[in-house]
């Protein structure tokens, strides 16, 4: 556990450029409370303690605005950027190295039993507000652009951007003509809007030709 918490530490520093201190670190990041506090919980879990887990949880998010259910699976080095707003839900399963950034949501998309909460690989980026739904796969390395809203499995190696998500780069190539950056996502919607009004706008054009050749006959 001492290894744990000391790597849980060093993973602060490595990711965030804002971090100054352990004792700062230890004391304010909401995102280390809830990961430590979420092991906690889920060792209860794993016991069948159900009723204390969800106890713990609770209160974890009350205190720190983050939910994470006691009965998800989360790997080491899972680094939560401020954190408030996460959700991430029962049948979850979470890499290593993985990070997700303030108001995600790692859900269901019913009532669906079994295995409905997202699957995600190793070293992956998961931006704000992004929502990832229902028992599908994020791939290894993969990236979720900021306002996604993803439904379907992601293959490694891959940036998704989006409502609902497509991807745009895959496994170091564009599939679409814009780079991720949280403050220019591409937008493949709006891209299509605009391609139909190149084509509106030269269909208008040919046939304003077509109307000045038929008054000259």
């Amino acid at each position: 556990m001492r290894n744990i918490i000391a790597e849980d530490l060093k993973n602060v520093f490595d990711q965030d450029p804002a971090a100054r201190s352990k004792l700062e670190v230890i004391m304010t990041y909401s995102g280390l409370h809830a990961i430590w506090a979420h092991r906690v919980a889920h060792w209860l879990w794993q016991k069948k303690m159900f009723f204390l887990a969800r106890v713990l949880s609770q209160l974890t998010r009350f205190l720190t605005g983050i939910e994470i259910h006691p009965g998800a699976r989360i790997g080491r080095r899972f680094f939560m950027d401020h954190g408030m707003g996460i959700v991430i839900g029962e049948t979850c399963e979470i890499g290593d190295d993985v990070t997700v950034f303030q108001g995600v949501t790692l859900g269901g998309t019913g009532k669906e039993k079994g295995k409905r909460h997202p699957t995600v690989g190793n070293d992956v980026l998961i931006s704000a507000g992004a929502r990832v739904l229902g028992s599908i796969t994020i791939g290894d390395h993969s990236k979720i652009g900021a306002g996604s809203v993803v439904l379907h499995n992601v293959p490694a190696d891959s940036t998704v951007v989006g409502i609902p998500g497509r991807v745009v780069r895959q496994n170091g190539l564009k599939v679409h003509h814009h780079d991720l950056d949280h403050t220019d996502l591409p937008d493949p919607v709006s891209d299509k809007i605009e391609q139909l009004e190149k084509e509106i706008i030269s269909m208008k054009r040919e046939i304003s030709e077509l109307k000045t050749l038929s008054k000259k006959e």
